[in-house]
């Protein structure tokens, strides 16, 4: 059973696409099955994925309508080595259009229940803000993964989605939590990164990845050409970087898995 992971943040320019992008990359690079949903009307993460998000047959639109499967609507990305359910300006269709369905909370989980024996981990990119699609995907996922810059306002926006993952967790997801928090665009030589990344440490202890994302111009460069920065350059910091993310990711996740099926000894 895939481990689901939404990786949003409701402020905007922080790295949340380039971080499911790559992470997706990363986990399918140590030879894990990966699935990332891009549940963005800019279809961003299609793109920097190697999908052209115009001609897709099918969408996660046409999921969350009903109108195909799962299975049916996924494609898989060359670049990446990772399947995509895809992503464009269709999607903000359904903003209006869940509102009359009924369910329209679970539209996203029972989709995915659908093909979450076929891989390891499912990836959501989330659109940077609070609406019906962030919903379905904080809903269907057992963890949220927040990328954020060590600045002074992303920290008042932590606060904010955290108080917005609470009242999810009440409503509709009992089991949903803060998987990790991720550094993006880290540079150490500004003193406010230190200040912000300590605070971050006290508050959040663990559940803070070791790993930060560095400023990178080769990361910054990769999606103008439709790929994750491992297939761009897999040298680069940034591609180091998110290997690392990986890394940790993995390392959280699959110990428990492998002790519960250790055999019992005398």
């Amino acid at each position: 059973m895939a481990k689901v992971f939404a990786v949003t943040n409701q402020k905007g320019g922080v790295g949340k696409t380039t971080s499911s992008v790559n992470l997706a990359a990363s986990l399918a690079a140590t030879k894990r099955r990966v699935l990332m949903i891009d549940i963005d009307p800019q279809g961003n993460a299609t793109m920097g994925s190697g999908i052209d998000k115009y001609v897709q047959p099918y969408t996660v639109y046409d999921v969350l309508m009903g109108d195909v499967s799962m299975a049916e609507a996924m494609v898989f990305s060359e670049q990446g080595q990772y399947s995509v359910l895809a992503a464009n300006s269709d999607l903000t269709a359904a903003e209006v259009q869940l509102l009359e369905v009924q369910s329209r909370e679970l539209r996203l989980k029972n989709a995915i229940e659908s093909v979450a024996d076929n891989f390891d981990y499912i990836l959501i990119d989330c659109p940077p803000s609070l609406n019906m699609l962030t919903i379905n995907a904080l809903t269907a996922c057992n963890g949220v993964i927040i990328p954020m810059q060590c600045e002074y306002y992303a920290l008042e926006g932590l606060s904010s989605l955290s108080e917005t993952i609470e009242t999810v967790k009440a409503a509709l997801n009992p089991e949903l939590k803060i998987e990790g928090i991720l550094r993006t665009m880290y540079d150490p030589r500004m003193s406010l990164t230190g200040e912000v990344s300590a605070q971050l440490k006290t508050h959040f202890g663990e559940q803070l990845y070791h790993t930060c994302i560095p400023r990178n111009v080769r990361l910054a460069e990769a999606p103008s050409f439709g790929v994750p920065i491992l297939a761009y350059d897999k040298n680069s910091k940034g591609a180091l970087a998110y290997l690392a993310l990986a890394g940790e990711v993995i390392k959280r996740c699959e110990p428990k898995r492998r002790k519960k099926t250790q055999p019992v000894t005398a």
